[in-house]
């Protein structure tokens, strides 16, 4: 993992993030640079600081980004756009939930994304998927050189992340040359769900995984009996669980094996382990619509798949990062166990050979995009050649 600031791991979780999600070391160097005393400071003072750095680099590709579209090089400003985005989720995220400004900064970062989207001439296009008589939105991503009916790829948020960094981290890409669609979902909890619905998050991911697939299914461009689901960090909890109670769904994937979030809630609470972000506790309540610790706590309970692998009855694969801080090692053990149902379960560690070592391999994703892409192409139908 790449350690800009060696006394806070929170931001230099952010700052691997931003950097699978194709920021350029020389612009994060920049940003970085004069934030050596702020990592020190408390959540609040720092995170500020942080923010207006990373803003800073954000107005300048703005900017930039115009200079391109005034000569038509439509291209080159969906990429300063995009790292733009990139920068301001990034930004954005490390900020208290209330703080001043991070929901003006979170609608300018959507903004800034679909306009890049837009210039990028990709395809992929933001949807929405009624739910609970409201809507989750979601990013398609089509297959390259689909024609008729494509297999797709539904992929969830963990406990911080959002579909637009999600896309940004590459996997729909990955898919795509393979012949895989995606479906990228802020789920209950996350990103647009959360932010701009108050939609929070559920331990009981069926609840919004069967009104998903059945949307899907429902679209003529897509194969109805190829649809599978992914989810990283926390939804490495979701996915399993989606699984196991829709059927329906033809493979799943747990990047990071997320089996006993109760468990990390209580090291956590004993500062055993590492956090995602800061304001943690803060930000969990807002997450799950606790009124307080205490409440989030009782959520959390129910936080576990012990008592449910053992119903899923497709293709399942379960990756984790041998090193990882943040969930132990033994639980990505612990899923593919319980996994006793599934046609092909594979359990895959990355360690030192093949990278990707920490949390949901965030110091090296390209070992876990190979492994995630193969797989599910082999489990859909898509092509690994």
């Amino acid at each position: 993992m790449f350690r800009c600031f060696p006394t806070n791991y929170v931001w230099d979780l952010s700052v691997n993030l931003s950097i699978e999600m194709g920021g350029r070391m020389g612009e994060i160097a920049e940003m970085c640079a004069p934030l050596t005393e702020a990592a020190k400071a408390p959540d609040a003072e720092g995170t500020r600081a942080f923010r207006e750095s990373w803003e800073r680099m954000a107005d300048r590709l703005c900017g930039l980004a115009e200079d391109d579209l005034v000569r038509g090089r439509t291209l080159s400003a969906s990429g300063k756009l995009m790292r733009a985005a990139n920068y301001m989720i990034i930004a954005e995220r490390m900020q208290a939930h209330g703080s001043d400004g991070r929901l003006a900064l979170y609608r300018r970062h959507l903004a800034t994304f679909y306009q890049a989207l837009a210039l990028g001439g990709t395809g992929a296009h933001r949807v929405e998927i009624p739910y609970a008589g409201k809507h989750l939105a979601a990013i398609f991503v089509p297959a390259e050189g689909a024609s008729g009916p494509q297999p797709l790829l539904v992929q969830v948020n963990g406990f911080d992340s959002t579909k637009e960094m999600r896309l940004m981290a590459q996997l729909p890409g990955f898919l795509a040359r393979r012949g895989i669609a995606s479906l990228v979902l802020d789920q209950p909890g996350t990103g647009e769900a959360l932010r701009l619905q108050d939609i929070v998050a559920r331990h009981d991911a069926e609840h919004w995984a069967t009104p998903v697939y059945e949307w899907l299914a429902s679209r003529p461009d897509v194969d109805a009996a190829r649809i599978g689901m992914e989810g990283v960090s926390l939804g490495g909890y979701y996915a399993p669980r989606a699984v196991a109670f829709e059927p329906r769904y033809a493979c799943g994937v747990s990047w990071g094996a997320n089996h006993d979030w109760r468990d990390v809630q209580k090291r956590r609470l004993e500062r055993d382990g590492d956090f995602p972000v800061p304001h943690y506790w803060a930000h969990a309540c807002w997450v799950f619509g606790a009124k307080d610790v205490d409440d989030f706590m009782q959520k959390a309970e129910h936080m576990h798949l012990d008592g449910v692998l053992d119903r899923i009855r497709v293709p399942f694969l379960v990756t984790h990062g041998k090193h990882d801080t943040q969930i132990p090692l033994k639980w990505a053990h612990r899923t593919y166990e319980q996994l006793v149902n599934s046609p092909r379960r594979e359990l895959v560690i990355f360690d030192e050979r093949t990278g990707g070592v920490m949390h949901s391999s965030v110091d090296n994703s390209g070992p876990a995009l190979d492994c995630i892409s193969d797989f599910v192409a082999e489990c859909l139908g898509g092509r690994t050649s």
